[in-house]
């Protein structure tokens, strides 16, 4: 193991905010007087404006700052500004908030993260930085860089501490990057969290091995596609080209790739923002700049097995590329981040790495080849890609965030464990939008990993997971569950509202899901469920969203978009209850 040393480098802020500042989630809002009133001035000033007007609602204090993060415009006029938060100078972790503005810019109401002031009880440090540095070098076992102080305003309360980035991280698989938050006066350490989302957990890993159970995924058939030819027009090059792809779980596709000379491709989709796979030759690499880049003779990628480095890369680069036409076409998401930027994934990352990652410090997708023991081939499966890519949505909205991380790697809490089901949500999402009869769309996740239970999680009935012991209601004991496992409450809630309960079959698979008091809950269908959900994720939550307040807001995204009396917003009550989760048994602030 390697020795925990000290590496300076400097720390960029946490929080980004979308170039544009727009986020036409749904629909931009209408030309007329609302929209006129609207942009009257500025939706940023006036929702700052309106943060400190309320401060008794919002929270904000004096000696804070307000730095938009993302701007969402409804099609009625509304507006919902996203702000991350600092105090006399220092960021602010989990002050970020959401203020809600009428088509007039009038003040309509908060989400907040914190529900206590920010104001930490000092503000002079006991440890130096160069302590914090250390501790945080050895919680993290790898190379920290400056520490800068932050008020950390979780668990409840603020204190003064400092926020330590530590690269090639041993407690991260394949040597990651870890956050690390050290409380300025005891020097305690007051969370320690991966920057990257990992699919597979350290838990289910252990579990696994200990069953003597081998991730074998299913690799699908290369057929061709009829019709499917390589072609680009002649001329100036870059130029446009359409190529296939021989992949290992999809069969062949189409991909649209960059020609740049008469006999020379390259795996870059320009027509989705020059969206882009490279391989990192078998190098933990979180720099997509040193990617090699994949290249090709014919425009035909692959050949649908792994002897071909780049068979992988055509899986990746057709989960990303489905990845964002779910999100544009579905709710006018333009990227990940809804700045018009492509997503990028790296494959043959690492050496005999079991897993595959959403990579925040990178910005990509990372897949290892896996390890040749427990896991047979790289996880470079369409729901899986998915899922990830989903966590990096997650990122640039409500960034939620796990409670805990224990000296594993595993991670515990509601709102990690709302991540966790957003991105299974999410994901199967994408394999109903790409409805690849290779791969047929369906609630399961990972049904193609070639595990004993033939799934990883399942969204009807999560408990049936056996492997990481997902739980189908809530229960106070979910406060404080491994993410994976506890993601099935909100997981389970998101199908009951899409198909209702009872036994049914849906494509090719045959779903019988229950209900917490046995009492029967009538879907309303898969569309109408998902746009509520991603509405409530843009809209409605924040950082320290639980399960109590994903019901919230859920509730508020229906009664948005279908009114508060409306079938759509009694069946969202009703799925939250046949899970357990109600307005009666919310626990009281601080759990």
């Amino acid at each position: 193991m390697r020795r925990p040393h000290i590496r300076r480098v400097a720390i960029a802020v946490a929080v980004t905010t979308a170039a544009t500042l727009q986020g036409p989630a749904f629909a931009a809002a209408p030309d007329g007087p609302a929209r006129a009133a609207a942009s009257a001035s500025s939706p940023v000033a006036a929702a700052r404006a309106a943060a400190f007007a309320h401060a008794s609602a919002t929270g904000v204090s004096q000696g804070d700052t307000l730095q938009a993060k993302d701007v969402m415009t409804d099609p009625d006029g509304k507006q919902h500004v996203r702000f991350v938060r600092t105090h006399r100078g220092l960021p602010v972790i989990g002050g970020d908030l959401v203020v809600h503005l009428g088509e007039r810019a009038q003040y309509l109401g908060v989400t907040r993260a914190a529900d206590h002031v920010v104001e930490p009880s000092t503000v002079e440090a006991k440890l130096t930085p160069q302590q914090a540095e250390r501790k945080a070098a050895d919680a993290a076992k790898g190379e920290a860089g400056s520490a800068r102080l932050v008020v950390d305003a979780r668990d409840g309360a603020a204190a003064l501490a400092y926020q330590v980035l530590v690269t090639d991280s041993d407690t991260t698989e394949a040597g990651g990057s870890r956050t690390v938050v050290v409380d300025a006066r005891s020097g305690r350490i007051r969370s320690n969290t991966p920057d990257s989302d990992e699919f597979i957990s350290p838990s289910l890993a252990d579990t696994l091995r200990e069953r003597g159970e081998h991730v074998s995924p299913q690799t699908g058939t290369a057929t061709g596609l009829a019709g499917l030819t390589s072609t680009a027009a002649a001329g100036r090059y870059p130029a446009t080209a359409t190529g296939s792809g021989a992949s290992l779980f999809a069969g062949k596709v189409a991909l649209t790739t960059t020609r740049t000379a008469r006999t020379s491709y390259l795996l870059k989709d320009p027509t989705r923002w020059n969206t882009e796979t490279r391989d990192a030759k078998g190098q933990e690499l979180e720099s997509f700049a040193r990617g090699k880049k994949f290249t090709d003779g014919d425009n035909k990628w692959g050949t649908g097995t792994t002897s071909s480095r780049a068979t992988a890369a055509v899986d990746a680069q057709y989960g990303i590329t489905k990845t964002l036409d779910f999100y544009k076409k579905t709710f006018g998401r333009k990227g990940i981040k809804n700045n018009s930027a492509g997503a990028r994934g790296m494959v043959h990352f690492g050496n005999k790495v079991g897993n595959a990652f959403w990579d925040s410090m990178c910005g990509c997708m990372l897949y290892g080849d896996g390890d040749g023991q427990w896991f047979k081939k790289p996880l470079v499966v369409l729901d899986v890609t998915g899922h990830e890519l989903t966590h990096g949505v997650v990122d640039a909205t409500a960034a939620l965030e796990p409670t805990r991380v224990d000296e594993d790697g595993n991670q515990y809490g509601e709102p990690g464990a709302l991540n966790e089901s957003l991105a299974d949500i999410f994901g199967s999402n994408v394999e109903f939008s790409a409805n690849n009869p290779k791969n047929p769309p369906n609630y399961l996740v990972g049904e193609k990993l070639g595990l004993d239970q033939k799934f990883l999680r399942r969204l009807d009935h999560p408990s049936l997971d056996l492997l990481e012991e997902a739980i189908d209601y809530w229960s106070p004991a979910a406060y404080d569950t491994e993410v994976h496992a506890g993601s099935g409450v909100s997981s389970h809630a998101y199908y009951l509202l899409a198909e209702g309960s009872g036994r049914k079959t849906v494509g090719s698979v045959t779903y019988d899901s229950p209900t917490y008091d046995g009492a029967p809950v009538t879907g309303i269908g898969r569309t109408k469920a998902t746009a509520i959900f991603y509405r409530a994720l843009t809209r409605y939550m924040v950082s320290t969203t639980d399960f109590h307040d994903a019901r919230k807001a859920t509730l508020k995204a229906a009664a948005d978009m279908y009114g508060s009396s409306s079938a759509e917003y009694k069946a969202v009550g009703k799925a939250w209850a046949a899970v357990n989760v109600t307005a009666a048994n919310t626990p009281a602030a601080g759990h």
